[in-house]
């Protein structure tokens, strides 16, 4: 399972999982030194942080802007 750190409150990562729902996960079952916007796979307990697919998803965000911008 894919989970995106959507957002922090609190004490608890709001995860938006495989692009279908969210769930809420205290940050203490989060690898330390979680953020908004880090990419996780795996599933509560055993997540392993996703660097190459963040990395991709803000080019993407990134390529999208400039497309949108571009005069």
């Amino acid at each position: 399972m894919q989970a995106i750190v959507d957002r922090i409150e609190g004490d608890m990562a709001v995860l938006e999982v495989d692009g279908t729902k969210f769930m809420d996960v205290p940050l203490a079952e989060m690898p330390e030194g979680c953020v908004e916007g880090d990419v996780y796979e795996g599933g509560p307990g055993a997540w392993v942080k996703d660097d190459g697919a963040k990395a991709e998803r803000l080019k993407a965000n990134a390529d999208l802007m400039a497309s949108l911008f571009k005069h």
